[in-house]
């Protein structure tokens, strides 16, 4: 195998990983979205949160990972948005707060950069 041909194939997974991310982030979106509806039960919230929070986790570790490819300093601050997604779905979880808005729209500026 030909470098550009190698360079071509890591260039795909990447492509192909971002795909996945944006997908995961799609479907908390779609989950904390129907917590704005005027009936869901404290299940539905809980595993909407959870997932939220699971999913994040995820991103902070392979973020924190020493071969992760990005910038040291985006990837602080994406573990910074990471640590406040966690808090703040642990909030909305634990009945703290009521706004959901903010967890939504966080997630979609991530998905969008993507």
């Amino acid at each position: 195998m030909t470098f550009e041909a190698y360079e071509a194939v890591v260039d795909d997974s990447g492509y192909e990983a971002r795909g996945r991310e944006r997908q995961a982030l799609s479907l908390g979106i779609d989950r904390l979205e129907r917590l704005q509806g005027a009936r869901f039960s404290r299940e539905d919230l809980v595993e909407s949160l959870l997932y939220v929070r699971r999913l994040w986790t995820i991103f902070i570790e392979d973020l924190a990972h020493p071969e992760n490819g990005l910038p040291e300093k985006l990837r602080a601050d994406i573990i910074s948005i990471g640590l406040w997604v966690v808090k703040e779905a642990d909030r909305l979880r634990e009945e703290r707060s009521n706004d959901v808005m903010q967890l939504i729209e966080i997630n979609r500026l991530i998905r969008d950069a993507l």
